[in-house]
């Protein structure tokens, strides 16, 4: 076998154990500490009424950015719903909550939601995701990211759950081919979801994503066919907190609250597949989605660097004019690659997934 046979068989043995058993590194948190408002850096309070008078699915409340609606105590996040008449944007409604988006984006990862749920028939609270390049007034990406309207921009819903269907949580896609009330969802019934913490997760690649909670799953989508219709996933998502009020809202009905522990969004490791710590090239992000960076030893300058598929077809050759490249991958097929660096005396060989 040769040298290029032995390393095609590790890089098929190293990746497919990679897809298995992904190793996670957390790149984004809140855990909510301290006490007080949100953490402006990391969150973005969306108020504005979409069409001038109301939000969406027949919700009957206001948004807030008012502190008895969403804060931080004792360690967790508090979304609270509550009773109350308010005026905003020349509009007077009788319930308040707090809706949150995130001021991170990101590709594939796993979010991590612990939570405790409010209760109450009209009480609708979700952990869930939208496009970056969602188009909607008020949001936070939307001045600077927004190209696209829902459902093309895709959503993710972590979580689901409704008053009037206690202890039962739902997770949902929406996307081109199945949207509002989606044929592409699944749930389980969780004891105590209003009076435990539980928790959401989400793991999304570039094939599949799984919904659980404490870690039993209840829905994997993976679609056959992944086109703009089915698969808007493979650009960033943010995340949304929120309590809905619906309009079966129980007369009864004052205040309850979403209380979180923490969100946490996790990427997969670097693969560094053999890869010497000790090695004077460095590849990265590996897996890397539209571009691949490279710090290299100066002896390299004035050399030749030769990326190959699998099938070892030459797909880029370039010289190494600079310590520090950057390669768009993002036209590659999705799959691992093989780069060699060599001169006349020394020569070294590098693998990268593109994803």
């Amino acid at each position: 076998m040769n040298n290029y046979s032995s390393l095609l068989v590790l890089l098929i043995i190293a990746t497919s154990a990679f897809a298995q058993n992904p190793t996670y590194d957390l790149i984004w948190s809140d855990e909510f500490n301290g006490n007080g408002a949100i953490d402006i850096d990391k969150w973005h309070h969306q108020t504005q009424l979409p069409n001038g008078t109301s939000w969406y699915n027949g919700e009957i409340q206001h948004y807030t950015n008012r502190e008895e609606n969403s804060f931080v105590s004792n360690g967790t996040l508090k979304i609270i719903a509550k009773k109350g008449f308010f005026i905003d944007q020349g509009v007077v409604k009788e319930y308040t909550s707090a809706r949150l988006n995130s001021k991170i984006a990101f590709t594939y990862g796993k979010v991590e939601v612990r939570a405790k749920l409010p209760s109450g028939v009209g009480t609708w609270p979700a952990i869930w995701s939208l496009g970056q390049n969602i188009i909607e007034p008020g949001g936070y990406w939307t001045a600077t990211s927004g190209t696209t309207n829902w459902p093309a921009c895709g959503e993710l819903d972590i979580m689901e759950h409704w008053g009037n269907n206690q202890n039962y949580i739902q997770s949902a896609i929406h996307s081109p081919s199945s949207y509002g009330n989606t044929f592409n969802k699944g749930g389980q019934v969780v004891s105590g979801a209003s009076n435990d913490f539980h928790l959401y997760t989400m793991e999304w690649t570039s094939e599949k994503i799984i919904f659980s909670v404490d870690n039993i799953v209840h829905y994997t989508y993976e679609p056959e066919n992944q086109n703009a219709a089915t698969w808007p996933f493979d650009a960033n998502q943010y995340l949304l907190l929120n309590v809905a009020i619906q309009s079966d809202i129980e007369p009864a009905f004052t205040q309850s609250e979403m209380e979180i522990d923490y969100v946490r969004i996790f990427q997969e490791q670097n693969l560094n597949i053999v890869d010497n710590p000790l090695s004077t090239i460095t590849v990265y992000p590996n897996p890397a989605t539209s571009i691949l960076k490279m710090t290299i030893l100066s002896r390299y300058l004035g050399t030749q660097l030769e990326i190959y598929s699998m099938l070892n077809q030459k797909i880029l050759f370039l010289e190494i004019t600079s310590e520090n490249l950057e390669i768009d991958v993002s036209a590659f097929q999705k799959g691992p690659y093989i780069i060699q660096f060599k001169n006349d005396k020394n020569s070294e060989t590098k693998i990268f997934v593109k994803i």
